[in-house]
């Protein structure tokens, strides 16, 4: 009997990081739905690969919070609730408020027109009330932040959590909950202060439009 080949620890890691991508690709364009139920057969046959590297993802999707697990009984792309909706935009605050407090004296011209072009997009999700493209464009845009916020440890929290918590907003209720009323001078005030390397502003801008208490906008400050 033939002794299957190894892949070497490189080879599977890189086998690994793809269809985790992949997955997660699938559930945050809507692809795999919220409460879908995952099977590996069915995953192994889509993606082309064995069993192993398909539950390494998926346990790699639980701890960043877009995948829930119940040993015995299913396996499914996470389930948001209303409940979530506070704490985890919260959350987002603070994590985003930072990176962003970090980032923004060190953009360069070209990743400010980056910023601008998503805050723009982000605006118009707003005047439209689209409060799924507001969800998508608005972790886009914060990501940008975080990856030019030149803190490597924010930069790895971020990465492992903000996208199960922006997938915690995804609920219908969560059209009624937004303040669509003000985030568009809020988005108006974190351009402004991107455009001017005032990181503290940008900060403040950031944590109003994610509802922190005590939040101030640059211009009530």
């Amino acid at each position: 009997m033939p002794v299957p080949q190894l892949l070497p620890p490189a080879e599977r890691t890189l086998l690994r990081t793809t269809v985790r991508e992949k997955i997660r690709t699938a559930i945050l364009d809507g692809t795999l739905l919220p409460g879908e139920r995952l099977h590996d057969d069915e995953l192994t046959a889509w993606l082309g690969v064995s069993r192993t590297p398909v539950r390494e993802a998926l346990n790699d999707l639980t701890r960043a919070g877009l995948v829930e697990m119940a040993p015995n009984r299913y396996t499914r792309v996470a389930l948001p609730t209303v409940g979530d909706i506070v704490n985890a935009t919260q959350t987002l605050g603070v994590l985003f408020g930072g990176a962003v407090r970090l980032a923004v004296p060190l953009l360069d011209d070209a990743t400010k027109k980056v910023v601008y072009g998503l805050i723009d997009a982000a605006i118009d999700d707003v005047r439209r009330s689209d409060a799924a493209a507001l969800n998508f464009d608005t972790v886009r845009l914060y990501d940008t932040y975080v990856e030019n916020c030149g803190n490597p440890l924010l930069i790895d929290v971020c990465r492992s959590t903000t996208d199960g918590l922006a997938f915690k907003l995804r609920v219908p209720e969560i059209q009624e909950m937004l303040d669509w009323a003000h985030y568009e001078s809020w988005f108006t005030d974190l351009r402004a202060a991107t455009e001017k390397g005032d990181g503290i502003a940008a900060e403040l801008a950031t944590e109003a439009l994610h509802g922190l208490p005590g939040a101030r906008t640059p211009a009530a400050s």
